[in-house]
């Protein structure tokens, strides 16, 4: 059977393309959640010459303060007011006749729809009738209801504000073939909207909570990416160039290509330049590259990067290089991964930055959700063909905890940075942890930042041992094996 689009297309997704004609569905949610928005949005989406939308109030707002409101949305067509798009209001109905009768309410929602034959009706608030009438004529009224407009093919909408106790016991759940709740939930650093689908008649809907939000163009939903498949691997072969000199050859050639490498190290050690330096090395052989930033501007990048001599400001300009950034303050980890999907749908995207994993972790309202949401994007991209590389920071000195996130499973590579100690000046040290799929360096190498960028020297010949993420040196004596990371070091007498 055909579907009934929502207006919305994350929404469309998330329901397994659309709602079925025919159908009854509640929008359930606490005052200001965003309804009333969605649906008056599925009327306007839905709305045409053969098959109008009708839009009842009951003892809600004033039907001229409904369409106010919707002035500001780009959905809102004032032309198909009162010609496609019909508000009604049952209040009268209810106030006229003695109390606890439904009938006349009911009879003339379903004269309506037999006569007209429209493709949507909405019920805003379906709850306020139970102000008027006891539980039983509600129950047999809301049966006889839907299943007289069943005959109509009409998609009615039931809308109300429903608490959780309500929606497990209320006869309106039960008839409902669709239960959406919407739900508003201030939280710091940002407040945060998301629907999950309750109830889903005959579909294989996108379970879990699912971010939403609105703005001028109404209702946008972001589906959980850990419930969208993203495909296999793309198979692709080869080695890809990190472009700081000298690392390649510790990497056995370079990185795997279509791998994710995870690059960790303490604050201002050179991560970012590193990735800037990994995006500047794919445009210049002709690869498109998207670049993801939590910290630092667009501007402020491209004037990092012209400071060692890449130009990524020609390369932005032709649509090579994509710089996405996101404020802490914004981030929300659904929207990201949407606006990451869209980007790699475009196609032929080959090298994907991400700085940091830091920012992602802290944006995770749900911790425990953190590695799932991590395997699902990694995965989204690797099924693109492209490589990843993501930064992740540790402590400058002492132990440090997990540095990823309880993620360091998902990555083929791990580089790590750090400073060391010597000759009581602090240097910059690295050294690859695993490659997974290849032979590769197990020794600590020294590498400096200079006018070209990074540069990584021979291996250290005295250093010691480890503190946290940081090392010192001393004189060389016999090699030991090192408890921590595992290369072979000097040790001292």
């Amino acid at each position: 059977m055909m579907r009934m689009t929502t207006g919305v297309a994350g929404l469309d997704v998330v329901l397994g393309g659309g709602l079925e004609p025919g159908s009854v569905t509640v929008l359930a949610g606490a005052p200001g959640a965003g309804k009333t928005i969605l649906a008056q949005q599925m009327c306007f989406a839905n709305a045409s010459a053969e098959r109008k939308a009708i839009y009842y109030t009951t003892l809600s707002e004033p039907h001229s303060k409904l369409v106010r409101h919707l002035d500001a949305f780009d959905f809102f067509t004032p032309q198909a007011l009162g010609s496609t798009v019909e508000y009604l209001h049952l209040g009268d109905l209810i106030r006229d006749d003695r109390p606890g009768r439904m009938e006349p309410l009911v009879d003339e929602v379903v004269r309506k729809a037999m006569d007209e034959q429209p493709a949507v009706v909405v019920i805003d608030s379906a709850k306020a009738l139970r102000d008027f009438t006891g539980e039983r004529e509600l129950r047999m009224a809301f049966y006889d209801l839907t299943s007289r407009l069943a005959h109509t093919d009409a998609a009615l909408l039931l809308i109300g504000e429903y608490t959780p106790a309500e929606m497990a016991a209320d006869v309106e759940f039960s008839l409902a073939d669709t239960i959406i709740h919407l739900v508003y939930e201030p939280r710091e650093p940002i407040d945060r909207r998301w629907l999950r689908v309750l109830k889903m008649r005959g579909t294989n809907h996108l379970e879990g909570k699912h971010t939403f939000r609105i703005g001028a163009c109404g209702f946008e939903v972001f589906p959980r990416i850990e419930t969208v498949d993203p495909g296999a691997p793309a198979q692709v072969t080869g080695r890809i160039s990190s472009g700081v000199r000298g690392l390649d050859e510790l990497m056995g050639g370079g990185i795997g290509a279509g791998e994710a490498t995870v690059l960790l190290g303490p604050s201002g050690i050179g991560k970012t330049i590193f990735g800037l330096r990994f995006v500047a090395e794919g445009v210049a052989h002709d690869e498109r590259c998207l670049y993801v930033t939590f910290q630092d501007t667009p501007d402020q990048l491209i004037k990092m990067a012209a400071g060692f001599g890449w130009n990524l400001e020609g390369a932005r300009a032709k649509g090579d290089l994509i710089v996405h950034h996101v404020p802490l303050g914004e981030l929300d980890l659904d929207i990201l991964s949407t606006r990451i999907r869209a980007e790699l749908a475009e196609g032929n995207v080959h090298r994907v930055v991400i700085d940091s994993l830091a920012e992602m972790v802290f944006a995770a309202l749900e911790a425990e959700r953190f590695p799932a949401y991590a395997r699902s994007l990694t995965g989204l991209i690797r099924a693109a063909g492209a490589s990843l590389l993501i930064t992740s920071e540790t402590t400058t000195l002492g132990p440090s905890p997990e540095p990823v996130g309880g993620t360091s499973f998902l990555f083929h590579n791990l580089i790590l940075m750090r400073y060391i100690e010597q000759n009581s000046e602090t240097g910059r040290a690295l050294n690859i942890v695993k490659m997974r799929n290849s032979r590769h360096s197990r020794h600590l190498h020294e590498f400096d930042i200079d006018e070209h960028g990074m540069k990584v020297g021979p291996a250290l010949q005295e250093v010691t041992g480890t503190l946290g993420w940081s090392a010192l040196r001393a004189p060389a004596t016999d090699p030991v094996e090192s408890p921590v990371l595992g290369y072979v070091t000097p040790a001292t007498k």
